[in-house]
C-alpha cells in the first residue's frame, strides 16, 4: 500500500433531510470532500440491514445491504417515487437533521420503499425489469433465503425466528414453500429493495474509484443469532435441537468492559465448513468485496481462537479460548480469491499465534493512539514503535471522540501527552492527527469527528451500552472547502498524497 490517508464515517452519519444518510447526493459530495483533501480512503462500518439495537454489528445478514440507506432521491429519477408523496410521508414530519431516530426512519422508508415497489411492480420498464432479473439471478445463492426470511420476521411481528412455528424453524421443505406462496408479494418486494440498494451503493462506488478513493469496509467475524444467514445454514453453528445456540462469542474482560463483552452471537461448526473448502464464508468475502475495495477483518483474534461462553451465562467472564480455523480458512480464501485485501483488526489481548497468522498472510494491522499513553515507552500504539504495515487511527467507532476521551483523562495522564507531543495540549484533535498522519504507517485514518474536533456527543458508539448508539450526524455544510484545504495541507507535509508543482510551491513559498 502506498502512503496514504482518509477518513472514517459510516453513510448513516451523512447530512440530509431524511433523517438518516443516505447514498443520494450528500455520499457523492463527500468522495468530492475526500477528493479535495487528498484523501484515498473512506472506511465505512457494515453495510447490512441492522436488528436489534440498529447495530451494524448484529445484521439480519452478512450478504444483504440496509435499506434505510437507500436515497428517496434517487427513487425519483427512476420514476418510482414523486417530492410530493415522500414530503407527506407518514412520519416525515419526525425526521430529525441532527441524529437519527431510528423508529421514525424505518417507519418513513418503509412507506417509500413500499410505495416504490409497487410503481415498478405495476409499471416496469423493460430496461428496469431485465436489470431486477439479472440482479435475482446473480445473488440467488442468498437472496432467495434472505427475502422469505425478512418476509417471516415481519409476519410474526418482527420476533426471532426461533418462535416461528416448528416447521418454518426447521426449513422443512413444503412449509417453506407454502409460506413463498402466502408471502409471495413481501418476498418479491424485499428482493427489489435489496436490487435498488446494490445499485444505488455501487454508483456512489464506482464515483469514488473514478475519482481515486477507495472504500474500506467492515465485516464482522461472527454474525447475528436472529439473522437469516443462521436460520438459512444451522449446520454450520452450534445449535440445540430447537436451533437455539448452545455457545456464545464474546472477549474476556478488557478495557472496554471489566465483565467482558457478551455479544451472543452463535459461534461456527468450523469443522464443518472445513469439509466444503469454507465455501460460505467464500460466498462471504466475495458480496463483500462487491461492495467495497479493501475489508477491515473485525475481531481477526477470532479466526486463530475465539473466546467461547456457555449458553444461560450473564457476561463474559466465564468463557474460554478455543481454537479457530487459523490458517487454513486464509489459504482457502486466497487459492479462491487471490489477493486478500485485508486489515486485521487486531487490537486487545493478542497472543504471538495471532501475530503470526496476520504476518504469514502479509495482512496489515491496526494502531490506535487513545491506547498509546499510560504505561510504558514501549506501548506499540505509541508512534515511535509503529510499522510500515498497519493502518493508524486517531479512534474508532466504538471510542470516545479524541477531545472527549481527552478532556476526561486526569491531569497526570494529559502531563504523559504533553511530554510527548512536546507543547501544551490546547487542540487535542490536531495534535493527534498529526501524530497519526506523521507515522510511519502506511494508512492513517481518521473519524470525521476527530476532523472536526468534536465532543463525545459525537460519540458512535459505547460498547456495552444498548440504547443511543449509532445516531451520531454530520451536520449540512461542517466539512468546508477551507476544511479540506487545511486537511490536505496536513497530508501534503507528511507525504501522504503525491505533490504537484503549484502545491509545492505553496507548501514551500517559492
Amino acid at each position: 500500500m502506498n502512503r496514504s490517508s482518509g477518513l472514517l464515517l459510516h453513510p448513516t452519519s451523512l447530512p440530509g433531510r431524511w433523517g438518516i444518510g443516505d447514498l443520494g447526493q450528500q455520499a457523492y459530495d463527500f468522495v468530492d470532500f475526500l477528493e479535495k483533501a487528498g484523501q484515498r480512503f473512506w472506511q465505512i462500518l457494515p453495510l447490512g440491514p441492522t436488528g436489534h439495537g440498529n447495530s451494524p454489528y448484529q445484521c439480519l445478514s452478512s450478504f444483504a445491504g440496509n435499506p434505510l440507506l437507500i436515497s428517496p432521491e434517487e427513487l425519483f429519477k427512476q420514476g418510482w417515487l414523486t417530492p410530493e408523496e415522500v414530503h407527506s410521508a407518514p412520519s416525515a414530519d419526525r425526521l430529525r437533521e441532527e441524529r437519527v431516530d431510528y423508529t421514525a426512519v424505518s417507519d418513513f422508508k418503509r412507506w417509500c420503499l413500499n410505495r416504490a415497489y409497487y410503481r415498478f411492480r405495476d409499471h416496469p420498464s423493460h430496461e428496469q425489469r431485465a436489470r431486477f432479473a439479472t440482479f435475482c439471478t446473480a445473488e440467488e445463492e442468498w437472496l432467495e433465503d434472505f427475502a422469505l426470511f425478512v418476509a417471516l420476521k415481519e409476519h410474526h411481528g418482527g420476533g426471532s425466528w426461533d418462535r416461528w412455528e416448528h416447521s418454518a424453524v426447521l426449513r422443512e421443505p413444503q412449509a417453506l414453500q407454502d409460506w413463498k406462496q402466502r408471502l409471495h408479494e413481501e418476498v418479491e418486494s424485499n428482493k427489489f429493495f435489496q436490487f435498488v440498494f446494490f445499485e444505488q451503493w455501487g454508483k456512489v462506488k464506482e464515483y469514488a474509484n473514478r475519482k481515486g478513493v477507495r472504500i474500506v469496509g467492515d465485516m464482522p467475524v461472527f454474525v447475528a443469532y436472529d439473522g437469516a444467514d443462521v436460520w438459512a445454514h444451522p449446520d454450520l453453528f452450534f445449535l440445540d435441537g430447537e436451533r437455539r445456540p448452545t455457545v456464545m462469542a464474546g472477549v474476556p474482560p478488557d478495557y472496554f468492559s471489566p465483565t467482558g463483552q457478551l455479544w451472543g452471537n452463535p459461534l461456527y461448526r468450523w469443522d464443518r465448513m472445513a469439509e466444503d473448502g469454507y465455501r460460505w464464508w467464500i460466498s462471504r468475502v466475495r458480496n463483500t468485496l462487491d461492495l467495497v475495495d479493501i475489508v477491515r477483518l473485525d475481531h481477526f483474534r477470532g479466526f486463530e481462537a475465539y473466546w467461547e461462553v456457555e449458553a444461560g451465562e450473564q457476561t463474559a467472564v466465564n468463557g474460554r479460548w478455543v481454537k479457530g480455523p487459523g490458517e487454513k480458512l486464509f489459504k482457502a480464501l486466497k487459492q479462491a480469491i487471490g489477493d486478500l485485501p485485508f486489515v486485521a483488526e487486531d487490537l486487545g489481548l493478542i497472543t504471538p499465534e495471532v501475530e503470526e497468522l496476520r504476518e504469514q498472510f502479509d495482512l496489515p494491522g491496526m494502531k490506535v493512539l487513545q491506547f498509546a499513553f499510560g504505561d510504558s515507552a514501549a506501548n506499540p500504539y505509541l508512534p515511535h514503535n509503529h510499522v510500515r504495515n498497519c493502518v493508524i487511527y486517531t479512534g474508532t467507532h466504538d471510542n470516545d471522540t479524541t477531545l472527549g476521551w481527552f478532556n476526561c483523562l486526569e491531569a497526570p495522564e494529559k502531563k504523559v501527552i504533553e511530554e510527548y507531543v512536546g507543547h501544551p495540549v490546547e487542540h487535542p484533535c490536531k495534535d493527534f492527527l498529526r501524530l497519526a498522519f506523521s507515522s510511519v504507517a502506511d494508512i492513517a485514518i481518521v473519524p470525521v469527528q476527530d476532523l472536526l474536533c468534536l465532543g463525545s456527543d459525537a460519540r458512535m458508539n459505547v460498547p456495552g451500552v444498548t440504547g443511543g448508539n449509532w445516531e451520531w450526524r454530520l451536520r449540512q455544510g461542517e466539512l468546508s472547502d477551507k476544511l479540506a484545504a487545511e486537511l490536505k495541507n496536513i497530508t501534503l507535509f507528511y507525504g501522504r498524497v503525491e505533490k504537484s508543482k503549484i502545491e509545492l510551491k505553496k507548501l514551500t513559498g517559492n
